[in-house]
């Protein structure tokens, strides 16, 4: 008989920590009660490992495409690591490797054919890991700033402000980073619920192994011309990233985000100053209808707008209303809230924004997001003058915030600000590097007060046409709660 040595709570939390970044264990007493909570107290460990999922970015021949990656330094991932980039096939190779912390790394492509990407970041380059691709197409009906950044894959996730209607195209890309093949499903709500699909077509979507895949979603109910309507995707097996490209007549094309998960109350940020049209989306995933307060967070304080103070959204339903020029030349947030806080309904919703006008008009979305939390990145800002402006949101509580812009592909030296955030308020600024060249990062931390929520906007004006892309700051989850050990746990010998 072979005795093994005792192992330890706080070893058996490390290693599930080491394999699934997540950690969640409370050691049991001798009674069968839980610990003393306090023996137990949590410590925030850096992630070991982070996943990332990009489209692939645009079907056009003239399309000029960057991929730029970054992970923000810090004391807690000082060390090793490494990152990958990959094209989404089996046969892939490296598209962008980022070699350390606090820098972008870069990458361009040319035409149609560059690909979707999967790949995943460990060690010292993993917490905080993000990247960004950004495509510029001159002309065509796909001309414009095409912006989104890369997420982790999931499994299921909401669309609000897609369209089936006549001078709409709008395709879900599916990217399945993994060794087995998922299955998605594609539901679709328009104003009078669910809308009928066509037998076979949205359910059991096959997505093969590192590969991607693209839906045309007027194809799933043909006849059906919804011009607003709510896409939901979920997996029955494996996961995926998912994003849409929304290409529309007249006003060029973009990339709608998923929006964050069902909530009660909800923050759109960084609406442009100059938005000739705002219209807002929304649908209510549940069984009971939404009452919602609508505001607008400017500089000066929250305002409602004429005549859609309040929004009545029913079950099951998509329901749209045209804000207009709603920020009147000031930037700003939208704020949605129970009419009746103590009868709150989860709901989904995005803006579709336009700005400029006549021929030169072109189109962005920006979908509920939650807060920065303790700190979030958006890669590639260009250091030209007014190309990024960042929008900082308060919506419940003074916040003090620092922004870091990191040095640039080129180089330069990193600048920091601290920004105060009044309740209900947006605020704006620009930073970039001092003497930077190349694309640089924003990172975003939140030092004291309530919630913060941010969002980017990259203006690339190309011929008169006020071309941009708008994405929003989410927390990057770079640490995890790993709770110190309790008590020791001993193996049983044989």
């Amino acid at each position: 008989m072979k005795q093994r040595a005792p192992l330890t709570l706080a070893a058996v939390t490390a290693a599930l920590a080491a394999l699934t970044g997540v950690a969640a264990l409370t050691a049991p007493a001798a009674d069968g009660k839980a610990a003393d909570t306090k023996a137990a107290t949590a410590a925030r460990m850096p992630v070991e490992r982070s996943l990332l999922v990009c489209p692939g970015p645009s079907s056009s021949d003239i399309a000029e495409t960057t991929y730029t990656a970054f992970t923000p330094g810090a004391p807690a991932g000082e060390g090793k690591g490494s990152a990958r980039l990959l094209g989404a096939t089996k046969d892939a190779k490296p598209v962008l490797e980022p070699k350390e912390q606090g820098k972008p790394f870069g990458a361009t492509a040319s035409g149609a054919d560059a690909p979707a990407l999967t790949g995943s970041a460990d060690g010292a380059l993993a917490p905080g890991w993000t990247a960004q691709l950004t495509t510029k197409v001159s002309v065509g009906r796909s001309r414009g700033v095409l912006g989104v950044g890369c997420t982790a894959p999931g499994t299921d996730f909401w669309f609000p402000a897609v369209s089936t209607a006549k001078g709409r195209e709008d395709y879900v890309h599916l990217t399945n980073p993994d060794d087995a093949a998922a299955i998605v499903d594609i539901k679709i709500f328009g104003p009078d619920g669910p809308a009928k699909p066509d037998a076979g077509t949205s359910e059991s979507i096959r997505v093969d192994p590192k590969s991607t895949k693209t839906v045309l979603l007027s194809t799933l109910v043909p006849g059906a011309q919804l011009a607003d309507a709510t896409a939901h995707v979920t997996t029955r097996a494996g996961r995926v990233g998912a994003s849409v490209q929304v290409g529309e007549e007249g006003v060029g094309a973009d990339w709608l985000p998923a929006s964050a998960d069902p909530a009660g109350s909800l923050v759109l940020p960084g609406i442009p100053a100059d938005a000739a049209s705002v219209r807002l989306v929304v649908l209510v995933p549940g069984e009971e209808d939404a009452d919602l307060k609508v505001r607008l967070a400017a500089p000066g304080g929250s305002i409602s707008p004429a005549g859609n103070e309040q929004l009545h959204v029913k079950a099951g339903m998509t329901a749209a209303v045209d804000l207009k020029d709603l920020t009147r030349g000031e930037p700003g947030s939208l704020l949605l809230t129970p009419s009746d806080p103590k009868k709150s309904a989860p709901v989904v919703a995005a803006v579709r924004v336009v700005r400029g006008s006549g021929a030169k008009q072109e189109i962005g979305f920006i979908p509920a997001t939650g807060p920065v939390g303790v700190r979030a990145t958006v890669a590639d800002n260009r250091p030209e003058e007014n190309t990024t402006l960042l929008a900082l949101t308060a919506p419940g509580a003074d916040a003090k915030v620092k922004v870091t812009a990191s040095p640039g592909t080129g180089g330069g030296e990193p600048a920091s600000q601290e920004v105060t955030v009044k309740a209900g308020t947006t605020q704006t600024l620009s930073l970039a590097p001092a003497g930077g060249k190349g694309s640089y990062a924003l990172t975003v931390e939140t030092l004291s007060g309530g919630p913060v929520h941010a969002a980017r906007t990259l203006s690339l004006p190309h011929e008169g046409i006020a071309m941009f892309t708008v994405q929003a700051l989410s927390d990057d989850h770079s640490t995890v709660s790993v709770p110190k050990a309790a008590q020791d746990l001993s193996v049983l010998t044989r």
